[in-house]
């Protein structure tokens, strides 16, 4: 197997199982991974999913990684900057919460309050619609290319 075919494998493998696990809100979504209980497993395996999706769409389209047309090149940067989104959703989402669970409450503040709550779900939908429609589009292109 070459080394595309093991990204990409390996992507959609940690994709589907982030989907899994987060539809079904498993247990392990709340296990704490420090001893004060702030960091929840479901942080470590939601940024897996934010870096995976876009990774696999990455490493199984050849067109979104060496575009052959401008409109291609297009669907490329725009997924290299949602998979570079997803690699900085922690970081993004911490500013924007003030903890590692990801947590809001009724601050009047911006950070950790309700004004910063939808800035995060923005984010995080944004992350994983805007990957899927990079890949819709890229389909039906194709529909279109002769």
């Amino acid at each position: 197997m070459n080394r595309r075919k093991l990204y990409f494998f390996s992507g959609l493998f940690l994709t589907l199982s982030v989907i899994i696990l987060l539809v079904t809100g498993s247990p392990l979504l709340t296990i704490a991974l420090d001893k004060n209980n702030e960091i929840p497993l479901g942080t470590l395996i939601t940024c897996i999913g934010m870096i995976s999706l876009p990774f696999t769409i990455y490493w199984g389209f050849k067109d979104l990684r060496e575009p052959s047309s401008k409109f291609n090149g297009i669907l490329s940067r725009f997924l290299k900057i949602i998979l570079l989104l997803g690699i900085l959703w922690v970081p993004i989402s911490y500013v924007l919460a003030g903890n590692l669970s990801f947590t809001f409450s009724e601050k009047t503040t911006f950070q950790g309050g309700q004004l910063a709550m939808p800035w995060f779900w923005w984010l995080s939908y944004g992350i994983g619609i805007g990957a899927i429609l990079t890949l819709i589009v890229y389909w039906i292109s194709l529909l279109f290319k002769k």
